[in-house]
């Protein structure tokens, strides 16, 4: 076996002439997750070898590229979590990297809206949750009070979360690779993995090449389980994708939203509902509902995989989850086909909404983690193997949380980063 240098990484030369770029670490994945993780990792070891494979032509082409731009701060979390706990720390880590790189973002707030005597046990419940996991500022508002803040929303009782903001993600990320290739890292984009197989150290095949890595992570967002089985993982959950389609503003009717308004969440619904969102590149978004999609990185009704859908559909965990909320996924497939019952779902939080409000808007595919119970998983996911970590469930606040997501990561292979 004869080695050399070449591009400032080793590569090894095998009996059949084949060169195999080696690195230490290879992370699979190069939506926000996986740029911040590369990110953190060469700000920890400036000297290490580090590849980051990306299946895209560019960086973060799906969850993140196609999100609302909310910051989060950490308010709708199970307190001690691990959702919680780096949403709050991710969020003042974001608001520094975007102070240092010049990236929009404001902190504008956002009011969470009670609109029927129900809700009002379940917002001061929230009020708890948001104290208990140190996000500052809380404060409950009556009728008048909501109207200080967002004049045409309508409310029996508020929540003002001071904390919240926005940002543009895409903006991040391209500062972010800036940074990845000033400090020697690598990123190879339309680079889809193939295979993965472990002999002391990991060969990973792709459609463009082969390289050799002591220690692989897994940050693949929609595909994250797939990598996972490729790579050996062993773990049952999967990936069932939801589309959140969103409705925008019409220009003329943006002053109906100041900055964001929510509703409350629901117990018995797993996702936070429509709401309203203003962008930082300006304009409001409406939405998203949650509906089943029928491609893993599918954004129009029409699109659809026959592989993505018969993997869901032979999924297990799938049926059952269909078993537990069987009027909330009819109710979001309704809502999906008509504008009429997305616009009444809108107007519980702002009456003087109309139809002719709403212009047609993008949407996000959620890399959702379903357990083979058919239970949502709420936190985030990390698995460790033999030379590996597999993020395979970090859906919002994920991009918030980010560069702390990258540096969890770190913890749990800091013995194999050290070796």
């Amino acid at each position: 076996m004869q080695s050399l240098k070449s591009s400032g990484c080793l590569q090894t030369l095998s009996a059949s002439s084949i060169l195999i770029e080696t690195v230490k670490i290879a992370i699979i994945g190069g939506g926000i997750v996986g740029l911040a993780t590369a990110h953190q990792l060469l700000e920890r070891h400036p000297s290490m070898k580090v590849l980051l494979l990306e299946k895209e032509q560019g960086p973060g082409r799906h969850q993140t590229g196609h999100n609302s731009g909310v910051l989060h701060c950490g308010l709708y979390y199970k307190p001690g979590s691990t959702k919680a706990r780096l949403a709050v720390e991710g969020l003042r880590r974001m608001t520094a990297f975007c102070e240092q790189h010049g990236v929009p973002y404001e902190l504008c707030g956002k009011t969470v809206v009670a609109t029927e005597p129900e809700e009002i046990p379940r917002l001061h419940a929230l009020l708890e949750r948001g104290k208990a996991n140190g996000v500052e500022g809380l404060e409950l508002l009556g009728p008048e009070q909501i109207r200080e803040f967002e004049p045409h929303a309508a409310g029996l009782e508020g929540l003002r979360v001071p904390q919240e903001g926005i940002v543009d993600f895409g903006a991040v990320c391209a500062e972010m690779v800036k940074e990845v290739r000033a400090r020697g890292g690598e990123l190879k984009f339309s680079s889809e993995v193939t295979r993965a197989r472990k002999n002391g150290a990991w060969t990973i095949e792709t459609k463009t090449g082969d390289y050799q890595t002591d220690f692989l992570i897994n940050c693949a967002g929609l595909q994250c389980d797939r990598v996972g089985r490729i790579a050996g993982s062993g773990d049952r959950a999967r990936i069932v994708p939801f589309r959140g389609e969103y409705y925008k503003l019409r220009p003329e009717r943006q002053h109906l939203v100041k900055n964001l308004i929510y509703p409350v969440p629901d117990p018995s619904f797993p996702f936070l509902g429509v709401h309203f969102t203003r962008q930082i590149q300006g304009g409001v978004e409406c939405g998203p509902n949650a509906v089943l999609a029928f491609k893993r990185e599918g954004y129009r009704h029409t699109d659809f995989s026959l592989r993505d859908t018969l993997e869901t559909l032979a999924y297990p965990g799938f049926w059952r989850f269909f078993a537990r909320y069987p009027r909330m996924c009819w109710e979001e497939f309704k809502r999906s086909y008509s504008k009429k019952l997305f616009c009444r779902s809108l107007q519980r939080l702002v009456p003087e909404l109309t139809m002719e409000d709403l212009a047609e808007g993008g949407a996000g595919v959620r890399a959702q983690a379903l357990s083979p119970e058919g239970e949502l998983m709420q936190d985030f996911y990390f698995v460790r193997r033999e030379g590996a970590l597999h993020v395979l469930n970090a859906p919002s606040p994920a991009a918030t949380a980010s560069l702390a997501i990258g540096d969890a990561i770190l913890d749990f292979a800091a013995e194999a980063l050290n070796a």
